[in-house]
């Protein structure tokens, strides 16, 4: 029994060691650096004190007017990464986004486990949201598209390009996680401390209470402001970088 005992140990033991290899081979195989290769953008460099704040899964009817009024207050854009069937319950909302300046995103229309989708049910998700903005504000939104979850694969990627998309996450160091209600302070603290040219950080402004988002940013903006950052959208943000990047190239030559 002990010898049988032995032997089923060192079976499943011997399993355990191939799967992760070769998870660690397949993690390795896709850095971070395989995907910007792909056009995907966590955040940029720039020498510019400029960032992006995003909000996620909206808009809500109870708090995203409330989140517009504080980057108002500040003189802040920022982007929002919007599912279809959000925008087609509040499509004033996406209206007042537009109005003050402030930039529409897909985030898919049913905020779905895209991961499980075919390559038509994304294209469909992507195109419902689409479809959603222009009904609601009579213009084609910007080609920026962020997966549900943050969710990243090479075919998924492939995909929302052939779509015409850029896919665009957030600075690893910046997901406020502010879904969880750590506390506002928490949030302030990981935004203040962490913030740096080029990044972009991540909120939600749907699918629970985000009064703690509402709070964190009456706090954030006004120190940024103070430490001179301007509150972009990632098209602005994305686009200085590749002019800076361009202007080097021409000094180079």
């Amino acid at each position: 029994m002990k010898r049988l005992f032995l032997q089923i140990s060192f079976v499943v033991t011997s399993i355990l060691m191939v799967t992760l290899t070769q998870g660690a081979t397949a993690k390795s195989k896709f850095s971070r650096t395989y995907y910007e290769a792909l056009g995907v953008v966590w955040d940029v460099h720039t020498k510019e004190k400029m960032i992006a704040l995003t909000f996620d899964d909206g808009p809500n009817q109870l708090y995203t007017p409330q989140i517009l009024d504080v980057l108002k207050q500040y003189g802040a854009k920022s982007t929002f990464f919007v599912n279809g069937n959000q925008v087609k319950k509040f499509p004033e909302l996406v209206r007042r986004q537009v109005r003050e300046g402030h930039e529409l995103g897909n985030h898919t229309t049913n905020h779905g486990k895209i991961w499980k989708m075919t390559k038509e049910q994304i294209l469909q998700e992507i195109a419902g949201t689409e479809e959603a903005i222009i009904s609601a504000t009579g213009q084609k939104p910007p080609k920026l598209f962020r997966p549900p979850s943050g969710y990243i694969d090479p075919t998924v990627v492939s995909v929302v390009k052939e779509a015409g998309y850029s896919y665009v996450l957030w600075s690893f160091h910046l997901d406020t996680q502010d879904w969880k209600r750590p506390g506002v302070g928490k949030i302030v603290s990981k935004v203040v401390n962490g913030a740096r040219r080029g990044n972009i950080v991540l909120f939600h402004d749907h699918g629970g209470n985000r009064k703690q988002t509402v709070r964190a940013l009456k706090r954030i903006l006004p120190i940024l402001k103070k430490r001179g950052y301007r509150f972009v959208t990632v098209s602005e943000l994305v686009q200085e970088a590749n002019l800076r990047e361009l202007h080097t190239i021409h000094r180079m030559d």
